[in-house]
């Protein structure tokens, strides 16, 4: 693979923390822990693959403090975020917690998170805030105050299935990009001859980091630099959006929502039915694990001649504010996204921790700000259902997301 491929290979394997916090003007009663074992909860989503990597962190951070002991509660993705606001509802559990993008924002609304900056700043943190680029903050950094680092920034990129175009007689991606071609005609073509050849040619699925990946390699935006909605006079990020409804409504790819429930994009890739799909590293162990697929992955399809930013999915490691063992759960926190605990979590990959994080941008970063505003997203992807389901166009979509965004922005 090319030099540009290694990047992403490398970015592939990044871990980063997420500390959550708000301001409050009350603290919870802490426990005493003098001559004590102090015993932590640790909530996460993931597959079967994913938790054991969690777990080895935790059992070296053990190690390291043989005082407090970690309970890892793993919990289904799709129940996760119901649970976890549920839980914070004056619960002293979890102690420390993953959560997602837009519910960082919900929760430090709520003043639901502890602060970690002044933590993060002492000898006691195993990590510092200037360890992590500006880019991944997202709505985890508020008013100057740090409220998460993400533990996992996953570079997006497009899978393919090596079995589905070879027997398709296709060129793979990899082919094209060697020619200097992969982007949006060759993408086009791929997905085209798949089709013909009866298989599904790309998974088309309705989260923001699809969004802006396609709309960022168009050299477009739906925000700017500094944050402000552009949509609206952007023509580079409208091409963008008629791009993703044509390749739907064409049937070159199909969408991950007009599915049955229960049907999931990794699985038909798996068993050759869709010749690729997009997403970050949290795939790669699954794919690896299965001894009959043949697949690689290569970065997204350009549109302007050159490989432009992606989006950068992150996760957030955060302390609930009202545990009663503030000052070990910030320590497990940092301990989590710090070289040691990268270096338990990844192992042999634990070289490539600061590799690529610059190659793109978080939820919540100025190019991609609505997860900085709670209730926006879902607002953004309620809006794009429809557009992906084929009850409305794409012209359609945009006049709807200028008044979302601007009523919700103004």
């Amino acid at each position: 693979m090319d030099d540009y491929m290694s990047w992403i290979k490398l970015g592939f394997f990044l871990s980063v923390l997420f500390l959550l916090a708000a301001a409050c003007s009350t603290s919870p009663k802490l426990e005493s822990t003098e001559g004590k074992k102090v015993r932590l909860t640790m909530q996460v989503w993931g597959n079967p693959t994913e938790v054991k990597v969690y777990q080895r962190a935790l059992d070296a951070f053990e190690k390291e403090n043989p005082n407090i002991e970690v309970k890892l509660v793993p919990v289904p993705g799709d129940q996760y975020e119901q649970k976890l606001l549920t839980q914070l509802q004056g619960s002293r559990e979890p102690d420390v917690f993953y959560s997602y993008e837009p519910t960082i924002a919900r929760l430090i609304e709520a003043k639901q998170i502890q602060p970690l900056g002044e933590f993060l700043k002492s000898d006691a943190s195993d990590v510092k805030a200037e360890d992590f680029p500006e880019g991944l903050w997202g709505p985890a950094k508020r008013d100057g105050e740090i409220y998460g680092v993400t533990p996992d920034s996953n570079l997006m990129v497009m899978y393919y299935n090596k079995k589905v175009f070879k027997e398709a007689g296709v060129k793979t991606p990899q082919e094209y990009d060697h020619e200097g071609k992969w982007n949006w005609d060759a993408f086009e073509e791929v997905t085209s001859k798949l089709k013909a050849a009866g298989k599904q040619g790309y998974m088309a699925e309705n989260w923001w980091a699809h969004w802006y990946s396609w709309v960022w390699s168009n050299g477009g935006r739906i925000f700017d630099e500094q944050g402000k909605y552009v949509l609206d006079h952007n023509e580079k990020g409208k091409e963008a959006f008629r791009f993703m409804y044509d390749m739907v409504n064409r049937g070159n790819a199909i969408y991950l929502g007009s599915l049955p429930k229960g049907q999931g994009a990794d699985a038909m890739f798996m068993s050759n039915q869709v010749g690729m799909l997009a997403a970050g590293r949290w795939l790669e162990p699954l794919f690896s694990q299965n001894k009959s697929l043949d697949f690689d992955y290569i970065y997204w399809p350009s549109n302007t001649g050159k490989n432009e930013f992606v989006a950068i999915p992150v996760a957030y490691v955060a302390v609930n504010k009202n545990s009663l063992h503030l000052q070990e759960a910030m320590k497990l926190a940092a301990f989590y996204v710090s070289v040691k605990g990268q270096e338990a979590r990844l192992v042999e990959h634990s070289s490539y921790l600061t590799e690529g994080r610059d190659r793109g941008h978080g939820h919540g970063s100025a190019l991609a700000c609505d997860a900085q505003v709670p209730g926006l997203n879902s607002d953004i992807t309620e809006a794009m259902d429809l557009m992906l389901l084929g009850k409305q166009d794409a012209d359609a979509t945009i006049e709807k997301l200028n008044q979302i965004i601007s009523k919700a922005v103004k």
